[in-house]
């Protein structure tokens, strides 16, 4: 069989096996992703396999620098991709991308245990706004000056958009100043 056919073939095992599985993802043809840990936690990550154009006779590309894994440490994530291309190295030649993501659920917690629980321990310092809300602990905000409605509409219908005054703002409506200059009462001349 040829690389494409035996990658079609593992393609249509992981899409029956995984069906229903919310942790597993088909990101495109060759590029799959598995979810491992409780949701938002510090000890959950996103393992990413790609396949190359010689899968399953070349080693997949294993993957740990996606955006959710953001919170794992260096070294954590540099020990999940040697110990899976250990692990893949002995499956070259078979499909293997089912097998590496079993092979990492059992090891999960061996590999997981050196990550802290909480993002203090990671260097991580709380993000405070001001200097003041660091030492009372809370933000107060600058209260803008309430207008009523009438006051709005007055400024809004002064100015346009931008701020300016509407062209022609000064203008006399031409129609509205022949009416009142001229005579109603005109006869005319005979």
């Amino acid at each position: 069989m040829s690389e494409k056919e035996l990658q079609e073939e593992e393609r249509e095992a992981l899409s029956s096996i995984y069906d229903g599985d919310d942790l597993f993802k088909e990101i495109d043809k060759s590029t799959y992703q598995y979810k491992y840990g409780e949701n938002n936690t510090n000890k959950s990550f996103v393992l990413e396999i790609k396949w190359g154009e010689l899968y399953p006779n070349e080693l997949p590309v294993i993957n740990m620098d996606t955006f959710y894994n953001k919170h794992i440490v260096t070294h954590v994530k540099q020990k999940v991709v040697e110990t899976l291309s250990n692990e893949a190295e002995q499956y070259l030649g078979m499909s293997m991308t089912y097998s590496l993501f079993e092979f990492l659920r059992e090891k999960f917690e061996e590999l997981i245990n050196e990550q802290p629980d909480e993002p203090e321990k990671m260097g991580i310092e709380k993000l405070c706004i001001s200097e003041t809300e660091q030492q009372q602990g809370t933000f107060k905000k600058e209260r803008k000056e309430q207008l009523t409605k009438a006051q709005k509409r007055r400024q809004w219908n002064r100015m346009d958009a931008k701020g300016e005054k509407p062209r022609g703002w000064n203008w006399v409506d031409i129609v509205k100043h022949l009416s009142q200059t001229g005579s109603k009462d005109e006869q005319p001349i005979s």
